[in-house]
């Protein structure tokens, strides 16, 4: 069944390529502050245990947004590691890393989510597809909150 919702085929694919890659860059922020959680290690080892495990329960409930969102669109959502890796702009982290640089990376991945939701939201807007931009918005507020406590531990 054709979709009728006021929002061309072209605009539709278009903005859920953008999606595409929110959904990429969530779900690897979300592996890799899942990995950090798991082998955080020093003095502030339970409050970086806790922090982390927060923002990866929070990004599993936005992964699955984004992706209903793209298939509401008429679009496959991509699922897959191989798809994620040809589309997502978050480096990986081995688990190895200090406390300090693990909270460094997952704020520079949280600005890169933030940068990602900011480059998709023009399509959105200009196709007038409010729950997109909607969803973008509320995307945007959450990690460059997330990436603000992450640098404060930095400071």
């Amino acid at each position: 069944m054709e979709i009728d919702t006021g929002i061309a085929r072209a605009d539709r694919e278009t903005i859920a390529a953008g999606l595409a890659r929110l959904l990429a860059d969530s779900y690897s922020l979300y592996l890799k502050t899942h990995n950090y959680h798991w082998n955080v290690e020093g003095p502030q080892f339970n409050t970086l245990h806790r922090m982390f495990e927060d923002q990866y329960t929070e990004l599993a409930t936005a992964v699955d947004e984004i992706a209903e969102r793209i298939r509401a669109l008429g679009v496959k959502a991509p699922g897959s590691y191989s798809a994620f890796t040809g589309l997502t702009a978050i480096a990986e982290g081995s688990g190895e890393e200090s406390a300090e640089e693990m909270i460094r990376q997952l704020a520079i991945g949280q600005e890169t989510v933030v940068r990602t939701a900011r480059e998709a939201f023009p399509a959105a807007d200009d196709a007038h597809d409010e729950p997109t931009a909607d969803l973008l918005t509320q995307r945007m507020q959450i990690h460059e909150k997330n990436a603000w406590m992450l640098r404060s531990m930095l400071a």
